[in-house]
């Protein structure tokens, strides 16, 4: 039986694809105040304003690639059982070969019911005000917002505690609640990629292996000593 690999990916992995990221920007997500952009507050004060910006970056995604990291993450799986848990939105896992994902924060790509939160669409186009669901209530990006539950957190420890290796790769390990799905480890290999990497109460807690590079770089080094390993066992 193959090990099992689960990956905790990040905002790093999309932002050498191209994909900005509202951390390294005091706060700003493009320019706009995250509370203003990601808050069911926002959406309450001006929803056309939030349907515009995530129209905007779902036309972006449209001009961005899979990078190495991506794609040497999918490679993966040809010698492992592997898992992505993403905080990420866009489908860049998926465009890159990954098979097996899930997006703890929402999709860029899906929209889904005001009224009722199980009716969820694919959703390519932009979105605009009297877009309906089936019900007749208008649709809101399936984005989890700030101050929103968290719906497949669960899910996510689940798989978390169930690994044998798990990679954290482009996160500042600093955005609760998927900060602490590490904590449910039970003896895994754990691997943190970050270039500029951060200590969080997870970590100080658990025996991790650094490696202080982008996720492109540190990616290539780490795939490489994975795919040895497995090969010499």
């Amino acid at each position: 039986m193959k090990k099992i690999v689960t990956v905790l990916s990040g905002a790093g992995v999309s932002a050498e694809s191209g994909i900005k990221t509202f951390r390294d920007a005091d706060g700003l997500w493009e320019g706009h105040d995250v509370m203003t952009v990601a808050s069911p507050q926002g959406w309450e004060d001006d929803m056309e304003l939030v349907l515009d910006f995530y129209n905007q970056r779902r036309r972006q995604l449209k001009e961005v690639q899979p990078n190495a990291a991506h794609l040497l993450l999918s490679k993966l799986e040809s010698h492992y059982s592997v898992n992505i848990i993403t905080q990420n939105v866009d489908d860049l896992h998926e465009r890159g070969g990954s098979t097996n994902v899930l997006h703890l924060h929402g999709e860029l790509l899906k929209v889904r019911s005001t009224a009722d939160p199980r009716l969820i669409y694919h959703w390519e186009k932009d979105l605009i005000k009297g877009d309906k669901c089936t019900k007749g209530s208008q649709l809101r990006p399936h984005i989890v917002w700030f101050g929103e539950e968290v719906p497949l957190l669960e899910k996510a420890a689940e798989i978390v505690y169930s690994s044998d290796i798990i990679i954290i790769i482009g996160t500042s390990m600093q955005v609760y609640p998927a900060a602490s799905l590490v904590g449910y480890s039970r003896n895994a290999d754990i691997f943190y990629i970050d270039p500029n990497p951060k200590t969080s109460y997870e970590l100080n807690h658990i025996d991790y292996t650094l490696i202080k590079e982008p996720a492109t770089i540190g990616m290539e080094s780490l795939y490489n000593q994975l795919v040895m390993n497995e090969e010499n066992n």
